[in-house]
């Protein structure tokens, strides 16, 4: 396993993990501050008619963009719907490419609303899926695949398991052009027991490496992940298996949490995740 050794740029920032309260240029300033080399962005912080703008800002910054979160989710009641999901998520990789990540993650969505029929939900995220394959090619940038726990199965994911993630890069990619990979989320996938087989048969297609914890009392099931050493997952095994498997990519911290990190001063939270990435990961 590589040593991270106190280097910030083999270390990531996920901006989720501040909460979105700044604008994009101070986020990335502060990442910059406390020694980390790269950031991911969110959608919601990106002014996707002139990403231009953002891009320079974590340029000015020092800091490379690991990836681009998140699509848009694919099922829908209507055609309608489902096309306009396609075309959120292309106008997502081109503002990738502009940011200049080289990974667009997949949070794929749940159910429609008001639907129980999970086998089409699922047949419209992988026909969604394959229907961007034409912009990944034309704008160089990858579809990370992102299973999430299943208590999100209802509303934002029915994608659940990492054998599940690569029988679907099986689907759309079986050449194994690259298009395709998965993003291994600690807190999504720590718990599966086939979890570390799972890894050694992803190797090639691991695309990004998320970080945090499982808090035993967890109070809130989306809002209230815990900082890496405060919980229950075996972070350094994890990473292990992943590095073993040929991902040699930053670690990248992703933590949502309403009730704590979120409510402290952001360069707190910062450092800590610094801290705790080299003791606990």
């Amino acid at each position: 396993m590589r040593d991270l050794n106190g280097r910030g740029d083999r270390c990531c920032i996920n901006t989720a993990t501040l909460g979105y309260r700044e604008p994009i240029e101070t986020t990335a300033a502060r990442i910059a501050e406390q020694g980390f080399g790269w950031i991911t962005p969110w959608r919601q912080e990106i002014d996707e008619t002139k990403p231009q703008a953002a891009a320079s800002a974590i340029r000015a910054a020092g800091l490379k963009v690991n990836a681009y979160c998140r699509t848009a989710y694919f099922a829908a009641n209507d055609a309608a719907g489902r096309r306009a999901a396609i075309d959120s998520n292309r106008r997502a990789l081109e503002t990738a490419a502009v940011l200049g990540a080289p990974v667009l993650v997949a949070v794929v969505g749940g159910l429609p609303p008001g639907s129980r029929d999970v086998d089409d939900a699922r047949a419209q995220i992988l026909d969604g899926l394959a229907a961007l394959q034409p912009a990944m090619q034309e704008t160089g940038v990858r579809i990370a695949l992102e299973p999430l726990h299943p208590v999100y199965a209802a509303d934002r994911s029915l994608l659940n398991t990492l054998d599940q993630a690569l029988d679907w890069c099986d689907t759309l990619d079986p050449s194994r052009d690259g298009h395709f990979g998965v993003a291994i989320d600690a807190y999504h996938v720590w718990w599966d027991p086939a979890l570390m087989p799972a890894i050694a048969r992803a190797a090639g297609r691991i695309l990004a490496l998320h970080v945090c914890d499982w808090l035993v009392e967890t109070r809130d099931p989306l809002q209230d992940r815990g900082m890496m050493g405060d919980g229950v997952i075996d972070l350094r095994r994890l990473r292990a298996a992943v590095e073993c498997a040929g991902f040699d990519g930053p670690v990248e911290v992703e933590i949502f949490s309403r009730l704590d990190w979120w409510a402290r001063p952001a360069d707190e939270t910062l450092r800590i995740c610094r801290e705790r990435l080299f003791a606990c990961c």
